[in-house]
């Protein structure tokens, strides 16, 4: 899929997914198309664990109910960063934009490649759900979950949802145009 489809059909996806595996090769992939996003001072702050486990994959999906794709999801990206973040310049991390970075190049990357995925980030921070997988994937103390990818291939097809205009927020030279 050429770039500039990948970013008119990515959304994100809280639906089913079907059977079909995930492969370790695209997965493989996927995050490797997260180690080349930028980083703050080329730090790289950011740590991944892939989950394709199947006892794995639905012991994190019964933790989100509501949410099909986390349940029904065939592997899992979780994204680590630092809990305290190091000051790196003028007494700023970078660690959050890193992790962002990152994690749109893997959903670009999933786009890509057939599957579809969702941002998980607020739902890490209520109840405890960041501390629990942590513990199921040995994380240590030291580091937080920041998001979760859940991956698999859709059984429906969605388009992106209706974006604003160029016009609506972007203009050349000063805002408002």
């Amino acid at each position: 899929m050429e770039l500039f489809e990948a970013f008119a059909k990515r959304h994100s996806y809280r639906f089913d997914y079907t059977d079909a595996p995930v492969s370790r090769e695209d997965l493989t992939k996927i995050l490797n198309a997260a180690l080349k996003a930028p980083s703050g001072k080329n730090e790289q702050t950011t740590n991944f664990v892939i989950v394709d486990d199947p006892d794995t994959c639905a012991k994190i999906g019964s933790l989100h109910a509501s949410n099909k794709a986390v349940c029904q999801a065939k592997a899992f990206i979780v994204c680590i960063v630092d809990k305290e973040a190091e000051a790196i310049y003028e007494g700023h991390s970078f660690q959050i934009e890193d992790c962002a970075a990152a994690v749109e190049n893997m959903l670009l990357a999933i786009t890509s490649l057939g599957y579809a995925s969702v941002w998980v980030d607020g739902w890490l921070r209520v109840n405890a759900h960041a501390q629990t997988i942590a513990q199921m994937l040995s994380v240590p103390d030291d580091k937080v979950i920041r998001v979760i990818l859940p991956i698999g291939v859709p059984a429906q097809q969605k388009a992106q949802p209706e974006k604003k205009t160029f016009d609506q927020r972007a203009w050349f030279g000063k805002y408002g145009g």
